[in-house]
């Protein structure tokens, strides 16, 4: 008799059904075997599933145990196909019937006690179980409240293998989980805010254009100018996540296991701030089975790059294809992954190497020589995609010992929800201004006589491509936005060019 258990495995961040086949025969060598190109996680679950068999109190069939995962062509990762390997050779050994493992999926990895972990992907997994018509999900019960958001699955968390034999034999003790919506379990919880930030106003009315139409930044300051303060808060002024984008943040976190042991789905508007020796794959994506990176870890978030210039300069080319189209493909020979990568990208660096050029207080002590190789490190094609380009210098004394509280980011963020209300009234969507294409610019930004003739003159002596004549355009009508008004005009073109500071690229 043959019993079959439903299962998934994980390929990037998509779930793939697989499907657990045991079949016991009798010969006296009792053996275990496990074929349907397991990796080494999956091939190590014979013994932790003997052991947690026998360590439950079940028994333990007494025969050879011939296991095979199906489709044999996909090489089937992670521990978490413990579970349903045990629940399979139950039901072979008719502890369990068999019929309860129909339109059933089951995942967990188990101890050697019984006891079952925290798998990766729960949100993958129940997707993919709805999409495939399955009835029910059984997994690890900290796993449960992020899977329950597939709505049409019954999700049922068991904290060990004695409690998922116990529901498959029909115990009416459980519960499925219900997903919560309500409007107080999605508020994120930030500790900092944007009142906490002594002047720099200039800086924050930049980072609040950059929030409202999704646009690049890059910071150039001294050392203890704010910066890192500064791009720390930038979530806080970015509209609440919606279902959807929270289901596709939390996917990605879930599937490298970096949900920082949060149950339920991630509304935080992720930051991610890598530090700058990391590598190529660390920061992009890659690996021998590929995972995703740092800026599809901040997709609908920031990706934070400190001491930019300092990145490896693959890394940092690496970053372009990203930043124009949103995703990261990662080709292998074996498999091609995509990973969304849709984030705002904030880059800090000093204005020299030493970090004191231009401080009346401190001497400069970096040649004029290497001041321009370090600039030279962020390339002028990267250099193009982030829109905007801001000084950050020291803090006055005055400003120091101000005592006031700046403006909160709540109020910020109102702002930046109405700029983005008209940009999805216009755009269609969820869509934002630094998305806009090149035909998209040309239909929906008309520009007055005086407009355009500044316009002109601005391409003219500042030599710029067209790459950064449509994004001064984009944040010219991201400006608008805040602003309220309708038509994009000089005063707003006018300080979008400030942001295009020719002495920092």
């Amino acid at each position: 008799m043959i019993a079959k258990a439903n299962s998934a495995t994980l390929s990037g961040i998509e779930a793939l059904p697989i499907v657990v086949e045991v079949d016991l025969q009798p010969i006296t060598d009792r053996m275990f075997v496990l074929v349907g190109l397991p990796d080494q996680a999956v091939a190590e679950s014979r013994e932790r599933v003997r052991s947690a068999i026998k360590n439950s109190g079940l028994d333990f069939p007494r025969k050879t145990v011939m296991c095979n995962l199906a489709p044999g062509d996909i090489r089937k990762q992670g521990p978490w196909l413990d579970l349903p390997i045990a629940c399979a050779i139950l039901a072979a050994n008719e502890s369990i019937p068999i019929e309860s493992l129909h339109e059933t999926m089951i995942l967990g990895e188990l101890g050697l006690d019984g006891i079952l972990r925290p798998i990766d992907g729960a949100v993958s997994v129940a997707l993919m179980a709805l999409e495939k018509g399955f009835k029910r999900l059984i997994l690890p019960k900290v796993n449960a409240l992020e899977a329950a958001v597939a709505v049409g699955v019954d999700v049922y968390g068991v904290t060990n293998l004695i409690e998922a034999v116990e529901l498959l034999n029909g115990s009416t003790l459980f519960d499925p989980v219900k997903f919560d919506d309500s409007p107080d379990a999605r508020l994120p919880d930030y500790q900092i805010d944007f009142a906490d930030v002594k002047g720099q106003k200039h800086a924050i009315r930049a980072l609040e254009i950059a929030a409202a139409g999704g646009h690049n930044v890059l910071m150039v300051g001294p050392p203890g100018s704010g910066k890192t303060m500064l791009a720390r808060r930038m979530p806080t002024i970015l509209p609440l996540l919606t279902l959807e984008e929270s289901i596709a943040v939390t996917r990605i976190h879930s599937s490298t296991g970096q949900k920082a042991s949060k149950e339920g789905l991630v509304w935080e508007r992720p930051f991610r701030s890598p530090h700058h020796s990391a590598s190529h794959a660390a920061i992009v994506g890659g690996g021998k089975n590929p995972k995703p990176g740092e800026i599809s870890m901040a997709h609908f978030g920031c990706l934070f790059m400190d001491e930019m210039p300092e990145f490896d300069r693959t890394v940092l080319e690496a970053l372009r294809q990203p930043l124009e189209d949103g995703v990261v493909t990662v080709a292998r020979v074996q498999n091609t992954v995509t990973f969304p990568a849709e984030c705002i990208l904030i880059g800090a660096m000093n204005p020299c190497p030493c970090g004191f050029r231009g401080l009346p207080e401190q001497k400069c002590v970096s040649s004029p020589s290497s001041c321009i190789r370090y600039a030279g490190k962020i390339s002028g094609p990267l250099m193009d995609r982030i829109d905007i380009h801001i000084q950050v210098p020291r803090l006055k004394t005055d400003d120091l010992m101000d005592k006031a509280p700046g403006e909160p980011s709540s109020a910020i963020r109102d702002r930046v929800i109405k700029a983005r209300e008209l940009q999805s009234q216009r755009l269609g969507g969820a869509r934002i201004n630094a998305k806009m294409s090149p035909k998209e610019i040309r239909e929906m930004i008309s520009l007055s006589p005086e407009s355009d003739q500044f316009m002109r003159q601005v391409s003219a002596k500042l030599n710029i491509s067209g790459r950064v004549f449509d994004r001064i355009l984009r944040v010219g009508r991201t400006i608008a936005d805040l602003a309220q008004c309708p038509e994009v005009q000089k005063n707003h073109l006018a300080e979008a060019v400030q942001y295009r500071d020719v002495s920092i690229s």
